[in-house]
């Protein structure tokens, strides 16, 4: 049976098509679906950073045990170090530049052992990630950025006049970039999107629990705004894979 040259040149254009299916099933499989990064484990920029969170509520814990005489010491440091909303509708600061402090004060007070073993499990966990692929000043920069997006996510969102302290806003952000990287590296790498997307669901998911869980006392516009800000940082700072600072 011969072929016409119509019919040869469309048997052409069917077998370089099935070619090309065959080539892109090819390196859909040999992409690798979980990724992994680079760490550099007990980073000292990371360990200074954790230790400096956890002293402030080591020594409220010791004054509240009566270890040290401090009356009513994290009231105090609450007042003074909380993020309050009221202070950016007109409300009088108890000390100058108060309202631009609280933006990065806030990260530096937890509700209690608890709550700041969460926040800097997850610090120890993501930070080596940031300086393996930043740097020191990065992960540091990095962690300023998204705790003021805390911030900005909590005034923006929240209507409500309660203090709001903890490093979520921050670890959030190591999280945004995190996931940023993670996406980028996939896009690079071929990977199929769908561990990443399920990830943030997860994510969310877990926002929404324990939002459930605290009764509401749970500070997502903090979260997500740190989030954001973990984003951006990353896709400005970082735009490739062949990018760091």
């Amino acid at each position: 049976m011969r072929l016409t040259g119509r019919h040869a040149a469309r048997a052409g254009q069917d077998a370089d098509s099935l070619q090309l299916i065959e080539e892109s099933v090819k390196a859909a499989l040999m992409a690798p679906r979980s990724i992994t990064f680079p760490t550099k484990a007990n980073s000292p920029v990371v360990l200074a950073l954790v230790a400096l969170t956890c002293l402030p509520e080591i020594l409220l814990t010791l004054a509240e045990a009566g270890q040290i005489s401090a009356g009513g010491l994290r009231q105090t440091a609450i007042a003074y170090g909380a993020f309050w909303n009221g202070l950016l509708l007109g409300w009088e600061p108890l000390y100058a530049f108060q309202r631009e402090v609280m933006f990065l004060s806030y990260a530096l007070l937890h509700g209690g052992f608890l709550h700041l073993i969460g926040n800097m499990v997850a610090v120890l966990a993501l930070g080596g990630i940031v300086v393996a692929r930043i740097g020191a000043r990065g992960f540091l920069l990095l962690y300023v950025v998204s705790a003021i997006g805390g911030g900005a996510g909590f005034a923006l969102l929240a209507g409500t006049e309660a203090p709001m302290i903890g490093a979520s806003g921050a670890v959030f952000g190591l999280i945004g970039a995190w996931k940023f990287w993670e996406w980028q590296l996939r896009h690079h790498l071929g990977s199929p999107m769908r561990p990443l997307w399920m990830s943030l669901l997860g994510l969310g998911v877990l926002n929404v629990a324990l939002w459930l869980l605290l009764s509401g006392l749970l500070a997502w516009e903090a979260h997500l705004g740190g989030f954001v800000a973990g984003v951006l940082f990353a896709a400005i700072v970082t735009p490739t894979l062949r990018y760091r600072i």
